[in-house]
């Protein structure tokens, strides 16, 4: 199976954050999820990918290339959609397309005219007049009009109203029905990608937790609810994350036939969302600082 992206042993530096020994590789033709709290680095993952931030050291490549040495031909064949403003606020949505359509050999103006539509685009409007959803709406215009072989995508669905979300998943789904096609999706709306992602990557703290199939996590993690008389010194150490409160707690366990084995008759057993998933790694990462 090969990878549309690739990463290998990247690092970068902030004044108070890194990214260290980054090593990823993102399935072609699927739905990948990118999900993290806020500060765990998948802007910054992306930016590099997009040649927005260098990294200090190590590789990355996309459709098999070096990111740096074939950039031009690499982002032609990249649709980019994120929640910041990438493009020249005091021209119009109809100049900016003007601008943006030919540095794309594959610019496909009948499927831009058919997205303008749809998104209810108004052409004569300036950018900096468009609402943040607007904003991102056009960026999703431009992105799915030149027959882009992959999307990346860093918080797509913020300032969306519920309604255009669930349609933009659907267009998202419909997208990668070509088997060719990938999607990258950063989003702190995980119950977004519960609905759409085939792979999950899931970064804390500058390092990758795991980069997996989403069938699986249901495979592996059991979310248990009891009560705190079920907890002593070694129990707690079979959770990755664990919240308590008056009434009993609730916690997240990494092995999920040892965690049914053992409290499948004492505790209520669940399989845990991924915004439950990531709530518990993140929590118990920090109970362990």
């Amino acid at each position: 199976m090969s990878e549309v992206i690739h990463m290998n042993n990247l690092t970068k530096s902030f004044d108070r954050f890194e990214l260290r020994d980054i090593t990823l590789g993102i399935k072609e033709g699927y739905i990948t999820g990118l999900i993290g709290p806020n500060g765990a680095g998948k802007t910054s993952l992306i930016k590099m990918m997009m040649s927005m931030i260098y990294p200090d050291q190590g590789e990355i490549e996309l459709f098999g290339q070096n990111h740096l040495r074939h950039q031009a031909a690499i982002k032609e064949r990249i649709g980019y959609v994120s929640d910041e403003n990438i493009y020249y606020e005091n021209l119009t949505v109809k100049q900016m397309k003007r601008v943006v359509a030919p540095f794309y050999s594959r610019w496909d103006e009948h499927t831009y005219q058919k997205y303008q539509e749809l998104f209810k685009l108004p052409p004569g409007k300036k950018i900096k007049d468009l609402s943040k959803g607007m904003k991102i709406k056009f960026s999703l215009a431009v992105a799915l009009s030149h027959h882009a072989d992959l999307l990346i995508m860093d918080e797509p669905t913020s300032g969306l109203d519920p309604i255009f979300r669930r349609e933009l998943l659907e267009l998202l789904s419909e997208h990668i029905q070509d088997e060719k096609k990938s999607i990258l999706f950063s989003t702190h709306n995980t119950t977004d990608l519960d609905r759409i992602a085939d792979y999950i990557v899931f970064i804390n703290d500058g390092r990758i937790i795991f980069n997996e199939m989403k069938e699986t996590l249901a495979e592996k993690y059991l979310l248990v609810k009891g009560g705190k008389e079920l907890l002593d010194r070694d129990v707690r150490r079979w959770f990755i994350g664990i919240r308590e409160s008056g009434l009993g707690f609730e916690g997240l366990i990494g092995n999920r036939v040892e965690g049914e084995r053992y409290f499948k008759d004492t505790a209520i057993c669940e399989t845990p969302t991924l915004e439950e998933i990531m709530y518990f790694t993140v929590k118990g990462s920090e109970t362990h600082v």
